[in-house]
């Protein structure tokens, strides 16, 4: 049996909103016609129309407010533990901060000694270079010039 029905008396018969017999109709590419009070009429034969409401909860009943709340509560769980794991982390920084520091004092303190080392050694050897140099002038003196001096 063919009917017309308006969006809100489609929706009443399938037991769903206005909205979704509105969107049911466009999918299903259903006659449609305008009124003369201004409102459309579907034109459709119920008997042939199949359609089944999808359900407001999902299956197992879970209300969505209930699986928010155990995610945010597995969320605040897993932020619990990496901020524990950070902290750890900051722990171990701070002591390889501190053996860096004092190693790189070791290496300044360390530096310096070798840097005064280096300036020991050329003086060192601008001394050398100067005795050898008098030596060799002695040497290429004679004897006698020598002992007279």
């Amino acid at each position: 049996m063919i009917e017309h029905l308006t969006y809100a008396d489609l929706a009443e018969r399938l037991g769903v909103s206005a909205e979704a017999a509105r969107a049911l109709t466009r999918r299903l590419r259903l006659q449609r016609q305008l009124g003369n009070d201004g409102k459309a009429r579907v034109i459709v034969d119920l008997a042939d129309l199949r359609h089944k409401a999808m359900p407001v909860r999902s299956p197992g009943g879970d209300h969505p407010v209930a699986a928010l709340r155990a995610r945010i509560e597995a969320l605040q769980a897993e932020l619990a533990e990496m901020e524990e794991e950070n902290a750890t982390l900051r722990a171990v920084a701070d002591e390889r901060r501190e053996d860096f520091v004092r190693e790189r004092d070791r290496a300044d303190k360390l530096m310096g000694e070798l840097l005064k080392a280096t300036s020991d050694l050329m003086s060192a050897k601008e001394s050398a270079a100067r005795l050898d140099g008098e030596l060799a002038a002695l040497k290429a003196r004679p004897w006698w010039r020598r002992l007279a001096g």
